[in-house]
């Protein structure tokens, strides 16, 4: 029921929007909505498919087509916005919340006093969950509006 709320909240949010592309601030919406419990950390042994800033607090990893990572980090990432790719810290492997970091990389990022953004929590993602979500949100965004009742005008 709350997922089912914070996607229609979305979807009239993007609705009311004169651009098609959602805020980071809904995207995390829809990531959190869709996010379980906080888990220690997850495998990165086959390497990131994929990564996404959800404003400078937040990002999604995907590790695999169908599984994606949701980190909270502990305080504001600013070369998130800049970043063209990402290191993740892992021994041996695991990514784990509080004592990994993503550290943002690319021309744009500075390469003095580069501070790593510490991971606060991890929490899965529903991959097929956010797809629908998205899938939801442009059926929604590409609805015609109806017209309104004359007879209802002040």
């Amino acid at each position: 029921m709350k997922k089912m709320l914070a996607v229609l909240a979305l979807a009239v949010a993007a609705g009311c929007s004169s651009a098609p592309r959602l805020s980071d601030a809904e995207r995390l919406a829809m990531y959190q909505a869709h996010a379980g419990e906080p888990v220690r950390g997850f495998s990165l042994f086959g390497g990131l498919q994929g990564w996404s800033p959800l404003g400078n607090r937040a990002m999604v990893v995907w590790t695999r087509p169908n599984q994606a990572w949701l980190l909270e980090l502990v305080g504001p990432c600013h070369d998130l916005d800049y970043a063209t790719a990402i290191s993740v810290t892992s021994f041996g492997g695991q990514v784990q919340a509080r004592s990994d970091s993503v550290m943002p990389l690319g021309p744009m990022v500075g390469q003095v006093g580069r501070v790593p953004c510490r991971i606060d929590a991890i929490r899965p993602v529903d991959a097929k969950g956010v797809k629908r979500s998205e899938q939801e949100l442009r059926q929604a965004s590409t609805q015609p509006r109806e017209a309104a009742d004359p007879a209802e005008q002040p």
